[in-house]
C-alpha cells in the first residue's frame, strides 16, 4: 500500500493548517535542542527508527552495498548520501571525507552495472571551515570518483550559503567533469545564476527548495512556483545542460509533461522512500529514473525534512512506529 495520502484526501486539508504544519516541522528539524538530543541520547533514534527506516537505506555501508544492487536491478539508476549535520570543526570534516572515500573504494565491487551517483552538502566537507577546504575536500573526491564513472552532486544549502556554493561551484567545474550542482527554483536569484552556471556545461539538478526562507528570498510552494520550476527547466534544456528533475510533486510534473518538457531531461529523480509508486509510473512509461538514497545513523534533520515535505505523512510515520514491518525496502519500487 502506498503511504501517500490520496488526492482526494489532499485536496480536502487546509491549506493554512499544512503551511503551519510544514513550518513547525521544519522549526523542529532546525532546534539545535533537538538535534543535540538526538546525536547524544540514542533512545530518540531508537523510538523514531521505525519510521525512519522508510526513508533511511541503511546503517552503514555494509547495509548500503546490500540494497544498491537491489534498486538497480529493478530499473532504476542510484544515487547515495552519507545523512548528517553541518560539519564545523576539522575532525568532523575529516570522518565525512573519509566516509565518502571509503564509499568510492567499495564501489568498484559493489556489483553495480551502472556507477551510482555521489551527492553531499559543501558544508559537511569544509565549507564551514573555510570555502576553499570545502572546495579542496571536493577536489579530491571527484578525483578519486572520476575512474570510477561516479559523478558528484553538489547539493544547495540555505540562501545565505549560496554564493559561496557557486564560487566553489565554478572553479570545479573548470577541471572535473564528474561534477553537477543542484539548483533551487524557489529562490528568486536562481534565474539571474543560470548565466552563470549554464556556460560551465555541467549537470544540474532542479529542485524546489525546502529551506524557509524570507517572502523577498524565495517564493512559497504553489502555481507560481511550479510556473517558475518549468521555466527554469526550459532554460537549462534550450542550453544543453544534462538536467534531472528532483521532485516528488505530481501536480509540478504533470505541468511538465503538459509542456512537453519532461520527456526532454535527463532523468527524474525522487528521494528512496517518497512516492515510489510515483516514480516507477514514470519509470514504466520510458523516463530514466534515480532513485537518491540516504544511509547513516545522524538522520534527524533528513527524517524531519520529509514529514515538512508533505505534512499528512506525518500520519504514516506514527502507524510505521506502530507496525515496523509495513516498511519492507523496495517492495513499492
Amino acid at each position: 500500500m502506498s503511504h501517500v495520502v490520496d488526492a482526494q484526501a489532499a485536496a480536502a486539508l487546509d491549506p493554512e493548517l499544512l503551511r503551519l504544519a510544514t513550518n513547525g516541522l521544519k522549526k523542529l528539524a532546525a532546534d539545535t535542542r533537538c538535534r543535540s538530543a538526538f546525536v547524544d541520547n540514542p533512545l530518540m533514534a531508537a523510538l523514531l527508527a521505525p519510521a525512519a527506516n522508510r526513508y533511511i537505506v541503511a546503517a552503514d555501508q555494509d547495509g548500503l552495498f546490500e540494497r544498491l544492487p537491489v534498486l538497480e536491478a529493478k530499473g532504476y539508476r542510484t544515487g547515495v548520501e552519507f545523512v548528517g549535520e553541518e560539519a564545523r570543526n576539522a575532525d568532523e570534516v575529516r570522518d565525512v571525507v573519509d566516509e565518502y572515500l571509503k564509499l568510492i573504494e567499495r564501489h568498484q565491487n559493489a556489483g553495480l552495472a551502472t556507477p551510482t551517483q555521489l551527492g553531499f552538502d559543501l558544508s559537511n566537507v569544509g565549507s564551514l571551515i573555510s570555502p576553499q577546504t570545502g572546495a579542496d575536500n571536493t577536489a579530491a573526491l571527484l578525483k578519486a570518483a572520476a575512474p570510477q564513472g561516479i559523478g558528484i552532486l553538489i547539493s544547495m544549502e540555505r540562501s545565505s550559503f549560496v554564493d559561496d556554493i557557486l564560487t566553489v561551484f565554478k572553479g570545479l567545474a573548470e577541471d572535473h567533469e564528474n561534477v553537477a550542482l543542484t539548483l533551487q527554483a524557489h529562490l528568486h536569484r536562481t534565474e539571474d545564476d543560470l548565466a552563470t552556471v549554464l556556460p560551465l556545461g555541467r549537470k544540474i539538478r532542479l529542485v524546489k527548495g525546502v529551506y524557509n526562507e524570507a517572502q523577498d528570498v524565495a517564493l512559497p510552494r504553489g502555481p507560481e512556483l511550479n510556473d517558475r520550476y518549468a521555466r527554469i527547466l526550459e532554460r537549462i534544456l534550450d542550453h544543453g545542460n544534462p538536467v534531472a528533475v528532483a521532485t516528488h510533486d505530481a501536480t509540478l510534473l504533470e505541468l511538465l509533461d503538459s509542456r512537453g518538457l519532461l520527456e526532454r531531461v535527463e532523468e527524474l529523480e525522487m528521494l528512496h522512500g517518497c512516492r515510489p509508486p510515483l516514480l516507477k509510473a514514470h519509470k514504466d512509461r520510458g523516463i530514466p529514473c534515480r532513485v537518491a538514497t540516504v544511509y547513516g545513523q545522524n538522520w534527524w534533520l533528513h527524517f524531519l525534512h520529509r514529514l515538512a515535505e508533505y505534512p499528512p505523512v506525518a500520519l504514516t510515520a506514527l502507524a510505521d512506529l506502530y507496525e515496523p514491518e509495513r516498511v519492507r525496502f523496495g517492495s513499492e519500487y
